[in-house]
């Protein structure tokens, strides 16, 4: 039986992913087990009548239920399970929770009578798992180890009948200083593909600032003292972490979350912000936006009429007080006013004749159109903002992506935020996601058959209420004075403007495991305002705070891989082709490869280290192969659908805030893929090789693979210290790979067999 078809039919239970379910033969009780719940099947019938097997009671679905007080969560677990047997079957359930639950409630929905839950603590929990693993010779269900776990009664399943077993347990939840910390343990494996269903609501008395998750993709609906999250469907595998941060009254507030890096005395750290509240008693800060329309004979039809309800949407958003203009251009540019002016029914209505008046016609004059929208005086206490829109390459007047980006920069002195939106797939995007990053906005792009309007309105509403503006943050000593070299690596390296409900992650690296002291500094419309916030690294592991840092880093480096793209110096042009073996290209290529290997995150570029089994050759043979693949598509590459696709992956990467444990991304079809053969697990990364899973510090350091092999048996007294070892260091996740495994701990290597 394959390891996916197993996790669906053992019996997987609540917020973890760790089953055992014996299936049924004719000569007696096998024993299987896989992720998470833990049933145990038992024939009805004699032992020596075989019976009609079906197969074992599956997990159709998982619904978990959060609610939370403050740091008070009560959880409820309903799992549907069917029996596709032509026979009762029986199952035990053991479910691994958060240290320190407690038990309130277990039932069968549907079953008449009493059925008993006992919450078994930590060390008898192990004693159980350890009793499995050695009948199944099978080591998953350690992935929690460490966790207590609630044992059930036995219960019956009719015949091809669906039973719901529901539990609910409470426990208190950790805080450190204003942030407050939920985890809802599921399996680590790829392969566990049970739906779940997730909706959690948490209230806070004295208000929320903000709500983040590192292991899962949230829209969180919230307002000042409850946060509301729903997930459902295939949700990616990995316990689902909330934090939430406390208000401070109104200003800033910001928390930390640290990683020690096992090879030095430093580690990786990331950084959680929230926005200071606006201020009614102070000067606010407005919007002054100004729209540049393209109007090129390639806008003709359906997509001029969403550009022009794109506009009108922008303008009538607008606030009073706030300011806003419009310029479109062909080979020409033409203005609204020749200078922002202020909202009023006035002069919306003066917009809405203007911008039904648009007519197309003509080439794409890209260099004018934004110098005209940037060269415009900037207005008092305004966040100065561009919203750039255009579906086709510079075609009249300057057209080298080079110098264009160069000019912009150079004559953006008003610093205005420059987000860019590419029209389909015939646009320039390294140039559009430049002028964007180098102004601190954002690039979007709308593909065929998206709506121009909605892509537009979904950053509009983002920028609604700014309340910091040109932010910096810095670290400084006790004088108040900066401290440089205090980090490295700091992502992003400059900061965007802090608007209402924003959310700013940063990720960096220490060098030391001492205190630090951060300065948060930025103009909220009436004086310029600091605020600051203290780092003491911890001994706590978060393991996805050095994959979130690497994911960017990633990014960043293959940002400016791109970069090289645009310098006609560097590539060597000719045709196509570009000049091989620049120095500065390799060592951009070298530390990418580095870092996938290491930390288990392949991009599009990367891929074929997990696919190919390249990641198990020669470093050179390696290089070389992400060389032919950067200089092919990441410097070559820039315009069509196979470029759009690069800029989408690069911003999903630069911006993450979550991380990507099937490392999926959009291929140059624009469809999702995801990369098969790499696991993340715990601060660990492992790669497929055969049927066997291998460390990737012993598929990428010479000197790890070199290690002595320690041949360890599931089970065995030397498997139990090994997994102890493991569980001091929040690494039994890797036990969710099972059987054949290859690791190093604490510079040792184990093969488990």
């Amino acid at each position: 039986m394959k390891r996916s078809d197993f996790l669906r039919r053992a019996v997987v239970l609540g917020g973890g992913v760790c089953l055992w379910a014996p299936a049924v033969s004719a000569h007696g009780v096998i024993d299987h087990h896989h992720h998470w719940f833990m049933p145990h099947v038992r024939p009805p019938h004699p032992p020596h009548i075989p019976p009609r097997t079906g197969g074992p009671v599956e997990v159709r679905r998982v619904d978990a239920s959060v609610r939370i007080s403050g740091q008070v969560a009560t959880t409820t677990l309903t799992v549907a399970l069917f029996n596709p047997a032509g026979r009762q079957q029986e199952g035990q359930v053991l479910l691994p929770v958060p240290r320190g639950a407690a038990l309130k409630s277990f039932r069968l929905e549907g079953q008449a009578g009493s059925f008993q839950a006992e919450l078994l603590p930590r060390d008898e929990a192990r004693r159980i798992y350890d009793e499995i693993v050695r009948r199944s010779k099978d080591p998953a269900i350690l992935e929690f180890a460490g966790l207590q776990a609630i044992k059930s009664s036995v219960f019956p399943v009719g015949p091809r009948q669906e039973a719901r077993v529901q539990l609910t347990y409470e426990e208190l939840l950790p805080a450190d200083g204003g942030r407050v910390d939920y985890v809802l343990p599921r399996s680590e494996s790829l392969d566990y593909e049970v739906p779940w269903r997730i909706d959690l609501s948490w209230d806070v008395k004295g208000g929320i600032a903000t709500a983040y998750s590192p292991s899962h993709p949230i829209t969180p609906r919230r307002d000042r003292n409850r946060v509301t999250v729903t997930l459902d469907g295939r949700i990616d595998p990995g316990a689902f972490r909330l934090s939430v941060l406390k208000r401070k009254k109104k200003a800033a507030v910001a928390t930390f979350l640290s990683h020690p890096d096992a090879r030095g005395p430093g580690g990786y750290f990331l950084m959680l912000m929230a926005p200071p509240e606006p201020d009614a008693r102070r000067p606010q800060l407005k919007r002054e936006v100004t729209l540049v329309l393209d109007r090129s004979g390639s806008m003709a039809g359906e997509k001029l009429d969403q550009a022009r309800a794109a506009a009108m949407q922008v303008v009538e958003g607008l606030e009073d007080g706030e300011h806003f203009n419009i310029i479109v251009y062909n080979e020409a540019v033409e203005r609204f006013s020749r200078a922002p002016v202020v909202v009023n029914r006035e002069n919306v209505m003066r917009a809405r004749r203007f911008i039904n008046g648009i007519r197309v016609s003509g080439g794409t004059n890209i260099h004018d159109a934004l110098m005209a929208a940037i060269r415009q005086p900037r207005g008092k206490n305004s966040v100065p903002i561009v919203l750039f829109l255009t579906d086709g390459l510079p075609t009249i007047g300057e057209t080298s992506e080079k110098r264009i980006r160069e000019a912009i920069a150079k004559a953006n002195t008003e610093r205005r935020r420059v987000f860019t939106f590419g029209v389909g797939v015939d646009v320039n995007t390294p140039l559009l996601s430049r002028l964007a990053d180098d102004s601190r906005a954002t690039a979007s792009y709308v593909l065929p058959k998206e709506k121009v309007e909605v892509k537009v309105g979904q950053v509009f509403r983002r920028l609604s209420g700014p309340v910091l503006a040109d932010p910096a943050i810095e670290v400084v000593d006790a004088g108040g004075r900066p401290v440089p070299g205090a980090l490295t690596d700091l992502l992003p390296h400059r900061l965007p403007d802090f608007f209402v409900h924003d959310q700013v992650v940063l990720v960096g690296r220490y060098d030391e495991a001492k205190p630090l002291q951060f300065r948060l500094t930025g103009h909220d419309g009436a004086k310029r305002r600091e605020y600051e916030f203290q780092f003491k690294p911890g001994k706590n592991r978060h393991p996805f705070v050095p994959r979130l840092w690497a994911m960017r880093k990633i990014a960043v480096l293959t940002e400016a891989l791109r970069d090289m793209g645009a310098d006609s110096a560097l590539t060597g042009f000719t045709g196509d082709q570009v000049k091989p073996n620049d120095p500065r290209a390799k060592e951009l290529i070298d530390e990418i490869v580095r870092l996938s290997t290491e930390h288990g995150i392949l991009t599009e570029y990367t891929a074929f280290l997990a696919r190919d089994g390249a990641v198990f050759q020669p470093q050179a043979r390696q290089e070389a192969a992400a060389a032919d693949n950067f200089r092919a598509r990441v410097m070559q590459k820039r315009s069509g659908a196979d470029s759009v696709n690069q800029e989408m992956n690069l911003w999903a990467q630069k911006g993450a805030g979550c991380v990507n444990p099937t490392n999926f991304y959009i291929d140059a079809e624009l469809k999702r893929v995801q990369v098969g053969n790499v696991q993340q697990v715990a601060d660990k990364a492992f790669y497929k090789r055969g049927n066997e899973w291998v460390d990737a510090s012993v598929a990428a350091a010479p000197a790890e693979a070199g290690l002595p092999v320690e041949d360890i048996a599931v089970g065995s007294e030397q498997f139990q210290s090994l997994v102890d070892r493991l569980v001091a260091n929040d690494q039994q996740g890797c036990l969710a790979l099972g059987n054949n495994l290859d690791l190093v701990v604490e510079g040792k290597r184990y093969r488990l067999r």
